[in-house]
């Protein structure tokens, strides 16, 4: 599908044109001053996209224009969708939240957690529960990322080859059998930490389905919602449409190239490792898609994926007690903010803006990527909001804040 057909005028949708217009000004400071080498945006209501465009190069050192096509590593705006791929079995009745994980791998059955030490030589205990589905899909499993640098468990992690989706040497079932042989950051359900948990979940869409993970995401997500440019790798005849990923160090400030969009990328064949939390590559048209299935409960073009009530069910807030991210947080790092937020299965979801310190509503739910992607969908306001670009980390600049602010400001009605 042509997506300029689905194109409206803002002011037909409770917008307006000339404040969107703002968008594209605002952000294209950063590409002036060379902070990234250029973006998309796009706002879509009620159904129709109001404002989609495009600024700056996709490879500023070749000065390669960024196109309406151009493919980006969107990072952790995988987890949604793996998230997604899970609950679809679990409408199927595969599995129940509440199930310990170990009943589909039987290595998580002993886990242990962290009681201190070294990572040469460290002292553990039991959990106090065991960890299950409904754990991992909000990250209350114990898990987390080897790039947090902040616990020894992290560097146990890196020593043992798991660096997320950069994890090269090991492929999904390897990943997550490493994993069950090292030790938690504290028992399931304590506390909130970003994590592999994501990637757990992708295995455990292989165990139930009995398919590979990319057969899965292709067969029942991306062929029928008419993503065609979404997958784990970038096949040849498509790397010339590939984006640059840039790096800003946060502490020396030196910036440089992290990826080539050629041939040299590790993106340029299909990978080992097929990350479930961080992996793929997608459009921006075909990220829309996606989001615009979510926000119609599961549906779109005559294509059913899911239930409404399973899109309504994972983004609720799921973390114990009603209790926010930050009430529950033991991360170093989250792709949002945690103040005024809590967790759903697989989403961000908005409690209290007020809190939060940015227009919203309550309800809205978001996820980002490493490479500064992100995107929101609030269903009150019947509206859709992504931003892509390629900028690790997405700390650097506050690209999402400033995006929110952007958008809501150009409703009128």
């Amino acid at each position: 599908m042509n997506i300029m057909t689905r194109m409206t005028k803002p002011e037909g949708v409770g917008l307006d044109g000339a404040r969107l217009a703002l968008i594209p000004e605002y952000f294209s400071s950063y590409v002036d001053r060379g902070k990234i080498a250029g973006f998309q945006t796009l706002v879509a209501r009620h159904g129709e996209i109001a404002h989609f465009e495009v600024r700056g190069n996709r490879d500023r050192e070749r000065g390669l224009p960024m196109e309406r096509d151009t493919i980006f590593r969107i990072y952790s705006m995988t987890k949604p969708i793996t998230s997604l791929a899970l609950m679809m079995l679990y409408e199927e009745g595969h599995f129940q939240l509440n199930h310990p994980v170990s009943r589909y791998i039987p290595s998580f059955a002993n886990l242990r957690v962290w009681a201190g030490g070294t990572v040469e030589k460290y002292e553990t205990v039991e959990c106090e529960r065991e960890m299950t589905i409904r754990d991992l899909l909000t990250h209350t499993s114990g898990l987390t990322y080897g790039f947090m640098q902040e616990h020894p468990v992290d560097a146990l992690y890196r020593k043992a080859g798991i660096e997320g989706a950069n994890t090269v040497k090991l492929t999904l079932k390897e990943t997550v059998e490493a994993i069950a042989g090292l030790p938690l950051l504290f028992s399931p359900g304590q506390y909130w930490n970003y994590s592999v948990s994501t990637d757990v979940c992708g295995y455990l869409v292989e165990v139930l389905s009995g398919r590979p993970l990319d057969e899965f995401l292709a067969a029942r997500i991306f062929a029928p919602l008419g993503m065609v440019d979404t997958g784990f790798f970038v096949p040849k005849e498509k790397l010339g449409r590939f984006a640059t990923n840039y790096f800003r160090n946060p502490v020396t400030k030196k910036s440089g190239i992290m990826d080539m969009g050629d041939e040299t990328s590790s993106y340029a064949q299909p990978p080992r490792f097929l990350s479930g939390g961080g992996g793929l590559t997608s459009t921006m048209t075909d990220y829309y898609r996606f989001c615009q299935m979510l926000l119609n409960g599961g549906e779109l073009d005559g294509v059913r994926i899911c239930s409404p009530k399973t899109i309504e069910f994972m983004t609720m807030n799921h973390l114990p007690g009603g209790k926010t991210m930050k009430q529950m947080s033991r991360s170093a790092f989250s792709e949002l903010a945690a103040e005024g937020a809590g967790f759903g299965l697989g989403f961000q979801v908005t409690l209290d803006p007020a809190e939060a310190q940015h227009i919203g509503s309550p309800g809205n739910f978001s996820w980002g990527g490493a490479a500064s992607t992100y995107f929101w969908i609030d269903p009150e306001e019947d509206l859709i909001a992504i931003f892509m670009t390629q900028l690790y980390p997405s700390s650097t600049y506050p690209f999402r804040p400033q995006y929110q602010q952007l958008v809501y400001g150009a409703i009128t009605e």
